[in-house]
């Protein structure tokens, strides 16, 4: 070693700008070395220098990355990767102070003693490291570096209170991921740093919160050796830790150096703790933020005069202890225990038999247990290594081929990539090493493939997961105070800043339905700040739009095209509905009236062109008295009144009066009181709308299909419905009242009382099958009697014995009492065979009646309606009875033919004579004939009418 060399501790807390002194030194030399305590943070160094220096003159050699060009003069290392003996005039060790850590202190003890640089050597670390420096380094300096800018302790925040740019720190995968997903929640994501991502994985997802499309970062504590990032806030979540064998508190000193990521450059920071991580000690956050912390005295140390005469002789070296009071061995890592666990297998013993299979051993015992899956496994696959270098002198193609294939998959979930990212790293730590695969280049270039690959799908996932991109962008933007610009397109999706947030439909704004909680809420405020000027757009083309693209629903709702707009509410009179209308409040009241007016034009021309009539009535002046009340009541019942609710109304309006109501379109039926152009579909399903709204329903019915005659009764129908609907419910279907009144007319000449049957125009104007004819007539009020009699067949045009009988049935009162006497079915047909053939052989007439099996004959259904309703007792005789009695009838008598089931049946022309009485009956009495006037001029030609 050249006795000129200067050896410089460089010591301080965090952001005292240790590392970026050390590569400013090391670049002030014609070669260097530096060695740092992560993969991560080399590879962060490598890429700054290249920058400054350019690729061909930078080397950079970790266990699983190996860029050394032909002219290489800086060399960026871990430190265990190291390279001894190069006699570079520079080096430096990165964070000294894991001299004390139990599982790779030995290693930077080691180069603390041993590693040295021909004109310089730094040591950078936390100023505990001062007394065991000074004693095992006699001739070193020591240079104090103060903290650039302040760190002061905040106590204690919830995680939904975090302030932008913080990171926090978790100490397990699992915490790191819990946390993670709430911030991707409440704060729109977060990127994840971890010491077992690859660099490039981990760069990718640092590069999210320092572009700022993050503003958290979750971390473990990787992020405390080195990681140089625009920091405001560290939180720790817990302040144990596990170290491979127990959980442990953390020393103030390591909390520091966590904390001290916190504020760069001359920005101060803050740290606290968030979680179920209790307030930290005052005596703690006090030496944290004044940097006092309690010397180191102890340092690991393993022997590194190793001794490769046998298995046994390198494991005894290996377990030297060491001499002084500053140095305390090492425990057995994991490439001792690989190490002994393999010198018990008889193969491997075999095998490494002399100097050089026991250093080869030794180089394979050092491969690190990337997977974390057992002891044993990784042992198992040491073996397996060692067996192919020490048989062939490498490892064979297809093995490795076979080994990397089988990982090289992107699919699976984060877990899933986390396991063949550490499988790949030990198969690239393999393809690093010089002759341990035959062509280098390509296995190198391989695994570092995969790993590429598997690391940009892990990048992914993790930001699949962690990081909602779009209300991180909103949140952005919405900090930053600027105007978000928003698209709306023919579907009505809004997208702000390009990100999809949720559909505008009508004038309300649908969030998009996979946001949830506090991303929700942040979403919908930027997106109603940034709809606001489209609001203004919509309604102003609403407000232009023909009435066309306006309509209302069966249940009083107001559409534009496909979306809600609005809803009808009860007004002060049924024909004059008002509007409540659907709008953001962040549209604004200019946008919330603007629509209100449209809506409410709208339905006042609907119900102005489809209720004219209606309307008319109501503004006819002419109109006066009784007329006048009428007129109200038809407007307030919408056009249409059961007759039995307003009989006495009815029955009060003149002649004069009903005229006048009669030029507007009323009719008045026998069953209704209506005005037949509101029956037409559109005014019935406003009339429903309308009648609803009055009486306070909660769900409006729907109005039946348009041009049916009949429709099935709606049992649960709410009452008045029907007659709103334009029918009249009558059984188990209703009838429409406009065919209702035409079936009266025809019901009016028939038999009420004797019985009648159903005509083909009764059926055909109602459409409906005798069966649902009878239900229906009972509705009405009918009794309908069921029977069954022989169908009548065609008879020929000369009269028939039955109708020579029915011309000779006796007449009058007795022969209706008197059922008649059936002829025997035989004798026409005798006869009339006789009288068609009355030359043929008589044998052959008497047999052809005895051949011929008698048919059965074919009967029919039929039904006999009377009028069912029975008067009530305090009331006289029907007036039909009392003319009846007047004309010499018996009391009751019927009028028509006596059946055989004690109905009568009116006779027809065919039935014989008719009975004697009136053949007309009315509702009202007969008037009195008034007596001749002697002085009217055609009092003669009365007179003669009376005597004839």
């Amino acid at each position: 070693m050249n006795g000129s060399s200067r050896i410089v501790a460089v010591l301080g807390p965090t952001n005292t700008g240790k590392t970026h002194y050390a590569v400013e030194r090391m670049l002030g030399h014609r070669t260097g070395v530096i060695g740092l305590p992560l993969r991560l943070l080399a590879r962060e160094i490598y890429d700054k220098i290249v920058a400054i220096r350019g690729p061909s003159v930078v080397a950079l050699v970790t266990g699983e990355e190996r860029i050394v060009p032909p002219r290489a003069q800086f060399w960026v290392c871990t430190v265990e990767a190291m390279p001894e003996g190069m006699g570079a005039d520079f080096v430096a060790v990165d964070e000294i102070q894991l001299c004390a850590d139990p599982e790779r202190g030995h290693v930077f003890t080691d180069r603390l003693l041993r590693a040295r640089g021909t004109h310089e050597t730094l040591f950078l670390g936390a100023d505990t490291m001062r007394g065991p420096i000074a004693a095992l380094v006699p001739e070193a300096q020591f240079m104090r570096r103060e903290r650039m800018s302040q760190l002061v302790y905040s106590g204690s925040k919830k995680i939904s209170r975090m302030p932008p740019r913080s990171a926090i720190v978790g100490f397990s995968v699992e915490n790191v991921y819990a946390i993670a997903e709430l911030i991707r929640r409440q704060k729109g994501g977060a990127a994840v740093v971890m010491g077992a991502l690859s660099p490039r994985t981990r760069n990718a997802q640092v590069a999210l919160y320092q572009n700022g499309e993050v503003d958290y970062l979750v971390a473990t504590d990787a992020i405390g050796m080195g990681l140089n990032l625009d920091v405001n806030h560290v939180a720790f979540s817990a302040l144990t830790k596990f170290d491979g064998r127990r959980m442990r508190p953390l020393a103030p000193n390591e909390l520091a150096q966590i904390a001290g990521r916190a504020g760069r450059g001359m920005s101060d920071g803050t740290f606290g703790v968030t979680g179920e991580a209790p307030p930290l000690e005052d005596g703690v956050a006090q030496a944290i933020m004044e940097s006092r912390f309690t010397p180191l005295k102890k340092l690991n140390w393993r022997n590194a005069a190793l001794r490769f005469g046998s298995v046994a002789a390198l494991i005894d070296s290996l377990e030297v202890s060491p001499d002084g009071e500053h140095l305390t061995k090492a425990r057995p890592a994991d490439d001792l225990n690989a190490l002994k666990s393999l010198a018990q297998v008889a193969e491997v013993a075999a095998r490494a038999s002399d100097g050089a299979s026991v250093r080869l051993l030794w180089d394979v015992c050092r491969i690190p247990d990337f997977r974390g899956i057992s002891h044993a496994e990784h042992a198992g696959l040491l073996e397996v290594i060692y067996g192919h270098l020490h048989e062939r002198g490498s490892i064979p193609e297809d093995f490795m081929a076979r080994q990397i294939r089988r990982i090289d998959r992107t699919d699976g979930d984060i877990d899933a990539l986390s396991k063949r990212l550490a499988y790949i790293r030990t198969w690239t730590y393999v393809a690093q090493r010089n002759g341990w695969v035959r062509d280098e280049s390509h296995w190198r270039a391989e695994t570092r493939a995969v790993e590429d690959r598997v690391s940009d799908a892990l990048h992914d996932r993790l930001t699949q997961r962690f990081v909602d991109r779009r209300t991180s962008v909103l949140l952005r933007r919405l900090k930053q105070k600027e105007a978000l610009l928003a698209e709306v397109n023919d579907k009505g999706e809004v997208t702000v800043e390009g990100e999809f947030v949720g559909r505008l439909e009508g004038f309300r704004f649908i969030p998009d339905k996979n946001a949830q909680g506090a991303e929700a809420k942040t979403l919908k405020s930027a997106s109603l700040q940034a709809l606001a000027p489209q609001f203004h757009l919509r309604a102003d083309r609403f407000y232009n739009a023909p009435d066309t693209e306006i309509d209302f629903t069966d249940q009083g709702g107001l559409m534009w095209g496909e979306h809600a707009v609005g809803k009808l509410v009860v007004g002060s009179e049924p024909l004059k509905p008002q509007v409540e209308v659907f709008v953001d409040e962040a549209a604004g009241s200019d946008v919330q009236q603007k629509v209100q007016r449209r809506l409410q034009h709208f339905i006042d021309r609907k119900v102005a062109a489809l209720f004219e009539p209606l309307l008319n009535l109501s503004r006819d002046e002419a109109l006066t008295g009784l007329a006048r009340g009428f007129a109200f009541r038809m407007v307030e019942a919408l056009g249409i009144l059961p007759r039995s609710e307003i009989a006495q109304e009815v029955k009060d309006l003149d002649q004069d009066a009903r005229g006048a109501l009669r030029k507007h379109g009323i009719r008045f039926g026998q069953f209704t009181v209506f005005m037949p152009l509101l029956l037409k579909p559109a005014p019935t399903r406003l009339r429903l709308v309308l009648w609803a709204l009055a009486e306070g329903l909660q769900e409006f019915p729907e109005a039946p299909p348009p041009g049916l005659v009949t429709v099935p009764t709606a049992a649960d129908a709410p009452k008045g419905y029907d007659t709103m609907c334009g029918y009249r419910a009558a059984g188990e279907r209703s009838i429409r009242i406009d065919m209702l009144e035409r079936l009266a007319d025809m019901l009016r000449s028939e038999d009420s009382r004797g019985g009648f049957e159903a005509k083909a125009d009764m059926l055909s104007i109602t459409g409906m099958t005798l069966e649902q004819f009878a239900d229906l007539m009972q509705g009405l009020g009918y009794k309908a009697e069921r029977g069954e009699r022989a169908k009548a067949k065609p008879v020929a045009a000369a009269p028939s014995v039955e109708d020579a009988s029915v011309d000779t049935a006796p007449e009058g009162p007795d022969a209706v009492e008197t059922p008649e006497t059936p002829a025997p079915a035989a004798e026409p047909d005798e006869s009339a065979a006789v009288a068609e053939a009355p030359e043929a052989d008589a044998n052959a007439a008497e047999v052809a009646p005895a051949a011929a099996e008698p048919e059965e004959p074919e009967t029919e259904v039929f039904y006999t309606f009377t009028w069912g309703r029975t008067r009530p007792a305090n009331r006289g005789p029907r007036r039909e009875q009392r003319t009846d009695q007047a004309q010499g009838q018996g009391k009751g008598k019927p009028r028509g033919k006596q059946r055989e089931g004690g109905r009568g049946k009116p006779q027809g022309a065919k039935g014989g004579k008719p009975h004697q009485g009136a053949k007309t009956f009315s509702s009202r009495p007969p008037k009195k004939e008034k007596a001749i006037d002697p002085d009217n001029p055609f009092a003669a030609l009365m007179a003669l009418k009376e005597d004839n």
